[in-house]
């Protein structure tokens, strides 16, 4: 059964940081490109960062390079979303998600696998 669990949002205030984590099965998680989506309301679901399997490449949004730094645990199935700096605009509930090969494909519909999401509200 494909299962992808986040955790770590929450509200914090503008200059803040958050680590967000993403436990996925080991089937899932093997193999996988894994990536973070965000979608604040009235938007589009859009992509933040990716991490490919093979050889670590990652991969980020413009607005995120910088800040925001993804890293995965292959032992622990797990990928991480350091967020530091974080700003107003940045409110939103984030997505962990999953696919075959690399993890450069922006699209939203690219990616096979997601979580539920874990809202993060950063306030001015």
């Amino acid at each position: 059964q494909v299962q992808l669990v986040e955790s770590g949002g929450g509200l914090v205030q503008a200059g803040g940081s958050l680590r967000l984590s993403c436990a996925a099965s080991a089937r899932t998680f093997s193999n996988s490109a894994m990536g973070w989506f965000r979608q604040a309301p009235g938007k589009e679901r859009e992509f933040v960062a990716a991490i490919n399997w093979h050889d670590g490449s990652t991969y980020y949004l413009d607005s995120v390079k910088g800040r925001f730094t993804i890293s995965r645990d292959n032992a622990k199935n797990t990928v991480y979303l350091q967020m530091n700096s974080l700003k107003p605009e940045d409110t939103a509930v984030y997505y962990c998600a999953a696919r075959p090969g690399v993890g450069r494909a922006t699209a939203p519909q690219l990616w096979n696998y997601w979580g539920q999401g874990t809202q993060v509200t950063v306030s001015s």
